[in-house]
């Protein structure tokens, strides 16, 4: 094989009450990316279309990631990158994951597969730290694993891979504002109380049961976020009405994807999906910043590849 086309899926981080810990991978929204061997014996970014971002290798989060695996591999080989950017940059999705996630992953192919799906991991989030500053997994586990991951520990790094729920369906709202991962980390309190901690704990441990169990009430009342959600919130326009309107309008919860400013709506079905979906458009409307809504099903595969 001397090149592969995959599609790099977008994600949905912290899921409110996992910070850095949770993640979960959207099934229609995300990157193309074309990689291929080349004889030059260096990585290269040859293309990016869509957004502009830096073709050089070391500023690319893709480049980074890859030489991190090419390193840990021992091997010579170089590689062409293409990246077609349909995720915004800092639309709290999972852009640098993506563009991370999918060049490991077709390198780690075009390679023989020296790595298993897991062990990528560790290279992508050095796309991760070149992006925000901080090499987090809870946006490139789930890309590259599908469905939800739980990070179970960074050091040593464990990531857990945990069922999804079939009916589940996420409605994404990302307004065109940019909030830069490494600011919005730069305002979250260090300290928290004992009281709020032990609520997050309980609620992401409800969460990882409902999962399993197919529980979505239980799913829904897990979806609280005492910690980051009161502050990020303030970043991103209309968010405490928008929480309102999903939850009245049939949604199993509401909060930040990532460090914003998209904002995720969990439902239970198609049907009460596509109402929330109609009812944030319509409130977001007539508003004067542009936005782009998405409705997605949870990808249980993460990376795909074109044939």
């Amino acid at each position: 094989m001397e090149e592969i086309k995959v599609f790099a899926p977008a994600t949905v981080a912290n899921l409110s009450c996992g910070f850095d810990v949770l993640g979960c991978c959207l099934d229609n929204v995300g990157d193309d990316m074309l990689v291929k061997k080349n004889d030059l014996g260096r990585v290269q970014i040859t293309k990016i279309t869509g957004q502009d971002l830096p073709m050089e290798t070391d500023k690319n989060v893709a480049g980074v990631a890859v030489q991190a695996l090419l390193e840990a591999a021992d091997s010579k080989q170089g590689f062409d990158i293409e990246i077609d950017k349909k995720i915004k940059a800092g639309s709290g999705i999972g852009s640098s994951a993506a563009s991370s996630a999918g060049a490991v992953y077709a390198v780690n192919k075009l390679l023989g597969e020296p790595f298993s799906q897991k062990e990528l991991i560790a290279f992508a989030m050095e796309g991760e730290r070149l992006a925000s500053g901080n090499a987090h997994a809870d946006n490139v586990a789930p890309a590259l694993l599908g469905g939800f991951s739980l990070v179970k520990s960074y050091e040593p790094l464990e990531v857990l891979k945990l069922p999804a729920p079939s009916d589940l369906k996420m409605v994404i709202l990302h307004p065109h504002i940019e909030i830069k991962t490494r600011d919005s980390r730069g305002i979250i309190r260090q300290s928290v109380s004992l009281k709020k901690a032990i609520n997050q704990w309980g609620n992401l441990a409800a969460l990882v049961s409902a999962l399993y169990t197919d529980d979505y009430q239980l799913l829904g009342r897990s979806l609280k976020d005492e910690i980051v959600e009161p502050i990020r919130s303030i970043l991103i326009p209309h968010f405490d009405s928008l929480k309102g309107i999903a939850l009245k309008s049939g949604a199993l919860g509401f909060g930040i994807s990532g460090s914003g400013p998209s904002v995720f709506a969990m439902c239970r079905g198609e049907e009460t999906a596509k109402k929330v979906y109609a009812e944030i458009e319509k409130f977001y409307a007539d508003k004067t910043i542009e936005f782009e809504l998405h409705l997605s099903s949870i990808n249980p595969q993460g990376i795909k590849e074109y044939k």
